[in-house]
Order: structure tokens, then sequence, then C-alpha cells
């Protein structure tokens, strides 16, 4: 996906949680991108936030700590 069309569409789905409490708003944006978002705009929305993260709504850069993959302690 186009990095600006991700980013638009990942605000968008902030500002819709942003009225709500801030723990279930972040839990919300994260669901919500886990259940309807290909996983592979999944990877690239994590690896926008780890890299630049420009332009991302502070729900969404919240949310991506929730989407990122989890590794197995040793």
């Amino acid at each position: 996906m186009e990095t600006e069309k991700m980013v638009h569409r990942a605000n968008e789905i902030a500002r819709f949680w942003q009225a709500y409490p801030h723990e279930e708003a972040v839990a919300a944006v994260a669901g919500h991108i886990r259940s309807f978002w290909e996983p592979r705009f999944r990877r690239q929305l994590v690896e926008y936030a780890e890299t630049s993260g420009a332009d991302l709504h502070p729900l969404v850069e919240e949310a991506v700590q929730l989407l990122r993959p989890r590794t197995e302690p040793n």
C-alpha cells in the first residue's frame, strides 16, 4: 500500500476511537487493524512506525506496540 494512503487509513481509525478512554482506544485501533488489514499491510505499518512514523496519530503509534510480532523468551 502506498505509505501516504496507509498513514491516512490508520489515522482515520484512530480519529474514530480517540473519543473513547485511552486504553480502550489503543486496543480498539490495534484490534481493527489486526482484524481487517492484510498481514503484509500490518507488517508495513509496523515497519513504518519503527523507522519513521511521521504523521502517525499517537493512538496508532501506541497500537503498533500491540501489533508487533511477539517473541518467546528463551
